[in-house]
């Protein structure tokens, strides 16, 4: 093994940790951080945390108050592996860079860079002042991906936008105009595991007034999202929500709203699945957009879930 692939190899261990972080880290984004002793030949953990709720310490801070009285003398000589790049201000917890030059580590290996104003290269910088070797970039793209919702919010100032809707495998999302049971007791407990998931979802009016959807949580543990209804009377207020620290918004029918933000270039991702099932006539799924790339594809209870990106969003 040589260092880069031992600085993979622990910045993966971060992405993990990062990840416990999903539901109760935001609006703060998911860290996980490792502390590792040893070279490419011969290494151990001695300490390894991660951002587990938003207020509360972050993933340096709980890697630090896991290292083992005995193994503290050792820190002199550690590198510590961190997804997202140190705070270097004062928010509801002291600056992380400052808690690292203290412990006194050899070396800082960074996933990326932070992209919230306060940051944005300051703690790397701070830590390199202080002596520190910092190594930036491994594992990049994991690392944005993982926190795409929060790098959005504050790139953008507007939540990250996730449209989804259900079709048959001939197009259509419902069966003459009327509901359709397209989905599976699993597939629809991922819907709901989703929703947990984010902050926000939006239905149109029409779908509303139809179907009455209640858009919670049923079939998994989790918050509901905050429940939105767009029509002439209420629009879609971007800034409004990122006033409100709406960080990502599921957008889940009809048909006429779902293309509206196609149209517009308004999304980031788009969740579609797909059943086995035909019908005579209906109303056709959204036209996909060209610049759409699949990233994923699953099959379940015999219905298909594709994820997509938007390619104008990758860089």
């Amino acid at each position: 093994m040589n260092q880069q692939e031992m600085d993979e190899k622990y910045m993966r261990r971060c992405l993990q940790l990062a990840a416990n972080g999903r539901q109760n880290a935001r609006p703060n984004p998911m860290v996980g951080a490792v502390i590792v002793v040893g070279n490419a030949a011969s290494s151990r953990i001695i300490g390894e945390g991660y951002h587990v709720r938003c207020g509360e310490g972050h993933a340096e801070v709980n890697a630090f108050a896991s290292v083992r009285k005995e193994d503290e003398p050792l820190l002199k000589e550690a590198t510590i592996y961190v997804s997202l790049e140190p705070c270097s201000h004062y928010g509801k917890t002291p600056p992380c860079a400052d808690l690292i030059i203290k412990k006194g580590v050899r070396r800082v290996v960074v996933g990326c860079i932070d992209e919230f104003a306060k940051v944005q290269g300051r703690g790397i910088q701070k830590l390199r002042d202080a002596g520190i070797e910092v190594t930036v970039g491994v594992l990049e793209e994991q690392c944005r991906w993982l926190n795409r919702r929060f790098f959005t919010f504050h790139r953008l100032h507007r939540p990250y936008i996730i449209l989804k809707w259900a079709q048959t495998e001939n197009g259509f999302i419902d069966n003459h105009g009327k509901p359709l049971a397209i989905s599976t007791p699993f597939t629809k407990m991922l819907m709901h595991k989703l929703r947990a998931e984010e902050d926000a979802i939006l239905v149109g009016r029409v779908t509303d007034e139809r179907e009455h959807p209640q858009l919670n949580v049923r079939e998994w543990v989790g918050p509901d999202p905050l429940r939105m209804v767009l029509d002439h009377n209420h629009p879609l207020d971007l800034q409004r929500l990122y006033d409100q620290q709406i960080q990502s918004l599921i957008v889940e029918g009809g048909a006429k709203t779902l293309q509206s933000f196609i149209d517009q270039d308004l999304w980031d991702e788009i969740r579609v699945e797909t059943a086995s099932i035909k019908v005579d006539d209906g109303t056709p799924a959204p036209s996909f957009p060209a610049n759409a790339v699949i990233t994923d594809c699953q099959e379940y209870d015999g219905n298909k879930i594709s994820w997509w990106m938007n390619s104008h969003r990758c860089s």
